[in-house]
């Protein structure tokens, strides 16, 4: 038993270890940014030969960091290796503009290549199309796509939109689903670069059109991410009409990455803040945040997160948690919103205004500032309230020169405003130009602790009844039961009489 149980053990280790080198002759080691971009063009291949697109998701998951790491030369390189020898896609990539402009700071820097490496070229076979021999269409456009990243990072906005839109007509023209994801990162960096031009409005019909074609192909990724674009582009030209439109037409996709859920979630906050639907927007950031992620990876996402849900918070009346504004990478961040937050609280106008002229660029820049604005009657809310608690007669003059209103006239009109929705508990006396504040009176020097205690007897007392009537059996029940119990054995002596007639008749039918 001991001898077949280490065979099996020994068989098992050699089938891992078979495994294990197959994995690695499919995934070599990564040495240089250049072998991580071919390595990248080698799971391309692996992904649409075997139609699984989570080797493309690796693949995009790490752009943010390959992003840092291109220059002209990795790029070169990259290209020469890429493509076969003689290829017209490939040397049409080189000697386009997109690449030749791309500032060549580390052109003199040698590559670091290890003397006993092997070389790229007989490590990195890059898959190639069987009809055209050449590369395939997915990893052209992976390698159009690094382009676009590089003169985006480069300051060359416009270069980078333009080849962006010629990469998109490109994969319109080959349609291949195993592009999907491919697609939604060239569609977002397109947006990208228009935006960074101040012209991300021109893209809204080639959106719309794209939207309702991923939709017809039930392209979920890519519909989401266009649908998200085009939402940023409408809350961006303040189209809040058009955008609650869209998003009432529209169904987000459900399967998709938590990156576009919570872009979706954001977007729809701003909207809903914007048409003073402030509790759903409250309940949408916090959903956002807490599916956001993490701190060190996109601070400023968090950031801007966190800014509107203070405003939005306010907004319901609510005044924000203190330990917001205490975390590491809030902290310089929310120092505007906190001056605001500090004069809501108090009820103080002066603050309140000087704060907002303080930091109004950086409301501006949040897109933030029309919400502020809104904040400014909840301040006078709560100062009209400190006043009538300080002072139980006080001009509307000196009332005015409190809140620094315009004039003694628009006073007026808010304190009465006040009064009629319940905020503060007073008079005014427009003969005399003043605001009397009602003395609360005691109140067990009024009839409401016995109203009170009535109520209660009253509740205690029908749920007495209640109860009881509750425990009432009904008349003559238990007649009914032996009635039941009577016709019971009545069936079952009837039952026994057939069992017996039919067990005579069988014993008859065995005699003949």
């Amino acid at each position: 038993m001991s001898t077949e149980v280490s065979k099996e053990s020994e068989k098992k280790e050699e089938e891992s270890k078979i495994e294990e080198d197959k994995e690695k002759a499919v995934e070599p080691v990564v040495q240089t940014v250049e072998d991580e971009i071919l390595a990248h063009l080698v799971m391309i291949g692996r992904a649409v030969s075997t139609t699984e697109p989570r080797f493309t998701l690796r693949i995009l998951r790490t752009l943010t960091t390959l992003r840092k790491k291109l220059t002209k030369p990795v790029l070169r390189f990259a290209l020469d290796q890429a493509f076969p020898k003689g290829s017209k896609t490939g040397q049409t990539l080189i000697a386009s503009s997109i690449f030749q402009d791309l500032p060549s700071k580390d052109e003199g820097e040698s590559m670091e290549v290890d003397a006993d490496a092997t070389p790229v070229s007989k490590k990195y076979s890059p898959p190639t199309d069987g009809a055209t021999s050449d590369l395939l269409p997915e990893g052209v456009v992976y390698l159009r796509l690094l382009l676009i990243l590089a003169n985006l990072d480069a300051g060359k906005s416009k270069e980078a939109g333009e080849f962006a839109l010629e990469t998109t007509e490109l994969i319109t023209q080959a349609n291949r689903r195993t592009m999907d994801q491919l697609a939604s990162k060239v569609y977002f960096y397109l947006a990208r670069a228009y935006e960074l031009q101040g012209r991300l409005t021109e893209l809204q019909p080639l959106l719309l059109a794209t939207r309702q074609t991923a939709s017809l192909r039930k392209d979920e990724t890519l519909e989401a991410t266009v649908l998200n674009l085009l939402i940023r582009s409408y809350l961006a030209q303040h189209q809040y009409d058009q955008a609650d439109r869209l998003v009432a037409r529209v169904t987000f996709p459900t399967n998709v990455n938590q990156a576009q859920s919570v872009r979706y979630m954001f977007y729809l906050a701003r909207l809903r803040a914007v048409q003073l639907n402030y509790a759903s927007a409250s309940t949408l950031l916090n959903n956002a945040i807490r599916r956001a992620p993490k701190d060190e990876v996109a601070p400023g996402f968090v950031q801007i997160l966190h800014k509107y849900l203070i405003v939005v918070t306010l907004l319901t009346g609510v005044i924000p948690d203190r330990t917001i504004f205490r975390k590491p990478v809030l902290k310089q961040a929310l120092v505007p919103y906190f001056q605001i937050v500090q004069a809501v609280r108090v009820g103080d106008m002066t603050a309140f205004q000087k704060a907002f002229s303080t930091y109004e660029s950086t409301f501006n820049a949040d897109s933030t500032h029309f919400l502020i604005l809104r904040l400014r009657h909840f301040v006078i809310k709560t100062a009209l309230r400190s006043i009538t608690l300080a002072y139980s007669r006080i001009s509307l003059a000196d009332v005015c020169v409190k809140l620094h209103l315009d004039s003694e006239e628009d006073t007026e009109y808010i304190v009465a405003k006040a009064i009629k929705d319940g905020v503060i508990d007073a008079t005014i006396d427009h003969a005399g130009g003043y605001m009397q504040s009602r003395i609360a009176k005691d109140v067990y020097e009024t009839d409401a602790p016995q109203l009170e205690f009535n109520r209660r007897v009253g509740t205690c007392t029908q749920l007495y009844n209640e109860t009881v009537r509750a425990m009432r059996y009904p008349p003559n029940a238990h007649r009914r039961e032996l009635e039941s119990a009577a016709d019971a054995r009545e069936r079952d002596r009837e039952y026994a009489q057939l069992v017996q007639e039919s067990e005579d008749a069988g014993d008859d039918l065995d005699d003949l």
